[in-house]
């Protein structure tokens, strides 16, 4: 499965919303990229393993395909 999410960084609460995520970690050497892929794996019960990032990297609009 592939989702367009759009990352908000430096957030108080972490959760996923419509599209969209908020993450606790600043968007400093990829600590935004590992918590959303965090935030991912527990949301849909998955291993960290199973989430990729496929574009948008230095970007909040990424691409992010799940093994599920």
């Amino acid at each position: 499965m592939r989702l367009e999410i759009k990352v908000h960084p430096n957030a108080s609460v972490e959760r996923l919303g419509d599209g969209e995520a908020w993450v606790k970690a600043p968007p400093d050497k990829g600590k935004a990229n590992a918590a959303l892929v965090e935030l991912l794996a527990r949301h849909f019960s998955i291993p960290k393993s199973k989430v990729r990032i496929l574009r948008g990297h230095s970007s909040r609009k990424k691409l992010v395909e799940l093994d599920i």
